[in-house]
């Protein structure tokens, strides 16, 4: 893993690992560390030598899981997250990718469940057991999902499954019932901000990464790493307001429609007399009527569905400012 588990994936890790199952879905918000909780029960489950507190971090097995080449774990997600993450595709994906016969797909393919449910027939190597890890797994298909149910309902003796989703209402109802659920803690303020000190952020700069992530510690870790500064984040809401497109310059679209989201969901807050989550008060323009933000969030929707694949990154991005500024400018 590389750097130390934060304090509250490890107090969740302890109360899980004492618990038995043979399938676990982590759910809950983005940005709390579903993941890294995943990670954590594999690596303890597959351990040559684990205690209460997970694995023992130095066998051949932990090591196996660290160079993602354990014989016992199969990893099910979409090709690009492996790739972000750095797990290996297998040959003959790799092979159509490099040949430029596909894109990386960016959902659980079929073939990958149908290789997992073979993974799951084998005997184990190690003699540990086998470990499934299905993440996101909002990110299966039905068909994908159905195959993965037919394993869950009568699953061979010595292999365990752990799901991790931020959206596991979109799972069919069947495979969250034949798991043993788990909703992600949200830290406590001051643990977060001190884990992010301990990543080498700033005090100031980890309040405003979390402000800008909503409190969600992964998130705002992935920010201050993104190489933007909190002072950028800042002057977004103004800026949008006077029309200035180049606050937004350095975010791609699916990035800008978010901010402009989060900016939204700000000024409805502050037109309803509630606190502002993601800037800070002082940093709003005030807001227009109730009417006119509501009509921009619908159109903010819209625009998330397109932001993947515009038809122009920079015509995007005017237009969305230009929305922007319209809306911010109109009385009730």
């Amino acid at each position: 893993m590389g750097e130390a588990v934060a304090p509250w994936i490890a107090a969740q890790r302890q109360a899980l690992l004492a618990q038995r199952g043979h399938a676990w879905l982590l759910h809950g918000p983005s940005g709390l560390g579903q993941y890294a909780l995943a990670l954590e029960l594999v690596r303890a489950w597959l351990c040559d030598a684990p205690t209460g507190h997970g694995a023992c971090g130095q066998c051949a097995s932990c090591h196996g899981v660290d160079v993602r080449t354990h014989a016992d774990l199969c990893v099910l997600m979409p090709e690009t997250q492996m790739l972000t993450l750095g797990w290996p595709l297998p040959e003959k994906a790799q092979g159509e990718i490099d040949d430029k016969k596909r894109k990386p797909s960016r959902e659980i393919r079929v073939e990958a469940m149908r290789d997992a449910v073979e993974f799951a027939q084998r005997t184990s190597a190690r003699g540990r057991g086998k470990v499934v890890l299905v993440y996101p797994a909002e990110q299966m298909n039905h068909v994908t999902a159905n195959a993965l149910l037919k394993t869950l309902e009568e699953p061979p003796g010595d292999v365990r499954f752990v799901l991790a989703t931020e959206a596991a209402h979109e799972l069919l109802p069947t495979i969250r019932s034949r798991c043993l659920g788990h909703t992600m803690l949200w830290p406590q303020a001051q643990d977060m901000q001190a884990w992010l000190a301990g990543q080498g952020v700033a005090q100031d700069a980890a309040d405003a990464f979390l402000r800008a992530a909503g409190g969600r510690p992964d998130d705002a870790l992935a920010l201050a790493r993104s190489g933007r500064s909190p002072q950028a984040w800042a002057l977004i809401p103004k800026a949008v307001a006077r029309g200035d497109v180049s606050a937004l310059a350095d975010l791609d679209p699916p990035q800008a429609v978010d901010a402009l989201q989060k900016l939204c969901h700000d000024l409805l807050a502050l037109r309803v007399g509630a606190a502002p989550r993601y800037f800070a008060q002082a940093d709003l323009p005030a807001p227009p009527g109730v009417g006119p933000l509501t009509r921009w969030a619908r159109l903010l929707t819209k625009e998330a569905r397109t932001a993947e694949h515009p038809f122009n990154a920079g015509l995007m991005l005017e237009s969305l400012v230009a929305q922007a500024r319209q809306t911010l400018h109109s009385r009730h």
